[in-house]
């Protein structure tokens, strides 16, 4: 069996719901150009959970948010550890970490630009990965490696039309409208800042770095499962 075969098994078994295989020597930043092939790991949420998200965020799903975060970053551990096992070198980024010093709100490498360049979704109109089998009601994790893997076909334009469900429904008003598609700047599509302080103006008793959920139970693509 060839590695990328058993790297997909392995992290199908381990708990995500899909793996996606990418190409990024192009879109990384210097510090990471040793390790131009990405690993997508994504894990579906709960749909009992976002269908209860109303105007606000439960407590039952902010645990829930923490606990798949805690679940993606075990499985990308796991799959570096293996990685390395074979000789290789291999990076996890975390699953929600912001690093001040590469922007407001930016991580490490951006997940969802692995994730469409793996070709499992695209950028919807809330800012978020969107996928034909889930919507937007997942998680995401990225390894970056210098294994030389077959990438996917990349996503590079938005499938979401002229729905603004997401947008008319976010409270903080922090959506454009804007269709995404790749190479947009996400200011383009989301005030980030507004979604943050709203949440932690509204939601901080819920708990500290709390997301509401409400554009990613509004659409269409996630209800429809």
């Amino acid at each position: 069996m060839d590695k990328q075969k058993i790297i997909l098994e392995k992290i199908k078994e381990w708990g995500a719901s899909e793996v996606g295989f990418s190409y990024l020597g192009d879109v990384l930043p210097e510090s990471l150009q040793d390790l131009k092939y990405g690993i997508s790991v994504l894990i579906k949420l709960s749909d009992r959970i976002i269908n209860e998200i109303d105007d606000k965020p439960t407590y039952t799903y902010f645990h829930h948010y923490r606990s798949v975060n805690t679940l993606i970053d075990q499985i990308t551990l796991k799959t570096v550890l293996l990685l390395e096992k074979w000789g290789y070198n291999a990076l996890a980024v975390p699953a929600s970490q912001s690093i001040k010093e590469l922007g407001e709100y930016r991580g490490l490498f951006q997940h969802k630009t692995a994730a469409t360049m793996a070709g499992l979704g695209w950028i919807g109109k809330n800012g978020l990965l969107v996928t034909e089998k889930y919507g937007p009601r997942v998680r995401l994790g990225t390894v970056l490696t210098d294994f030389e893997l077959e990438p996917g076909t990349p996503i590079s334009e938005s499938k979401c039309g002229e729905c603004n469900l997401c947008v008319t429904s976010c409270p903080a008003m922090a959506l454009h409208g804007r269709l995404w598609e790749a190479g947009i700047d996400r200011k383009e599509i989301v005030d980030a800042h507004a979604c943050s302080e709203y949440m932690n103006k509204n939601f901080k008793h819920i708990g500290r770095g709390s997301v509401c959920g409400i554009c990613i139970r509004v659409c269409p693509y996630g209800i429809k499962i």
